[in-house]
């Protein structure tokens, strides 16, 4: 309204006196409507900060949270309040779903502090990023299992559980770690086992025999061997390889006496979520 009223009062001017006019009125109010909104973080200290901060959090404010806790980190480095905010931001934006950042944080606390009484936490959230990645918003549409998703993400998850029951055996994460670990062996076995009968079904028998025999030798005692046995026995057979394939057949039979590969064979239908076509 204010920019139209010195419109109008412009065009009664001369050309020379509207131009002096406006660069002194237009500027001064340019100034004022880029001004910054005043931080009223300013002056804080980092007690009164880390409170307000955890404050927010408590009541859900997660992005609100994460800024302050960033701040109070940057302005106050190294003490004991910014080494608390570097886990606080890295499980904020684990919970907000920015892994790349959640890791970032975790990764920056363990290497400036490796002694911290808390780095058994550090390690255990490491794990559960990665262990949680990809669960997007169709996640349960597909009922997307572990050995379906990222796997390069589930070794780092299962890298970050060794070391916290490595370095800190009797942490009270490291039972939750143990378990999470044989999950993930389990499925990385899966993986590695559908893989090998994907290639089977498509007549690619030597990538199968190799696929199946990287499982059972990477993950022992996994339950998907049973499946890869069986994978081995049918793609040496596809092959040829009768000496071969007599020998996984023995095996299989020796640890899976019930195995119903023995009597049916290898399961015809591809249930995986991603044969959708």
């Amino acid at each position: 309204m204010r920019v139209a009223l010195y419109r109008l009062w412009t065009l009664r001017l001369s050309g020379a006196a509207a131009a002096v006019v406006l660069s002194v009125v237009l500027p001064g109010l340019a100034g004022c409507a880029s001004a910054p909104p005043k931080d009223e973080t300013l002056g804080w200290s980092s007690a009164k900060l880390y409170a307000e901060a955890k404050d927010e959090m408590s009541s859900g404010n997660t992005d609100k949270a994460v800024k302050l806790y960033e701040k109070l980190e940057s302005r106050y480095p190294y003490g004991l309040y910014a080494q608390q905010s570097l886990l606080e931001i890295a499980y904020g934006n684990y919970k907000q779903g920015e892994r790349a950042q959640a890791l970032a944080a975790v990764d920056r606390f363990l290497k400036l502090y490796p002694n911290n009484p808390y780095a058994d936490y550090a390690l255990y959230l490491k794990g559960l990023i990665n262990f949680n990645t990809d669960q997007g918003w169709f996640s349960f549409l597909s009922d997307q299992k572990l050995y379906e998703r990222d796997q390069a993400a589930a070794r780092q998850s299962f890298e970050a559980f060794k070391e916290l029951v490595t370095r800190f055996p009797d942490s009270k994460y490291a039972p939750d770690a143990r378990q999470r670990m044989r999950y993930i062996v389990n499925s990385l076995a899966e993986y590695e086992t559908h893989v090998a009968l994907f290639y089977y079904r498509r007549g690619a028998y030597v990538a199968a025999a190799d696929r199946a025999q990287r499982a059972i030798e990477h993950y022992q005692d996994a339950p998907a061997n049973q499946l890869a046995l069986a994978i081995l026995v049918d793609a040496y057979g596809k092959l040829g390889l009768t000496q071969l394939r007599d020998d996984a057949e023995r095996v299989l039979k020796l640890n899976y006496p019930h195995s119903t590969y023995l009597t049916e064979g290898l399961p015809r239908r591809d249930d995986s979520f991603w044969k959708l076509w």
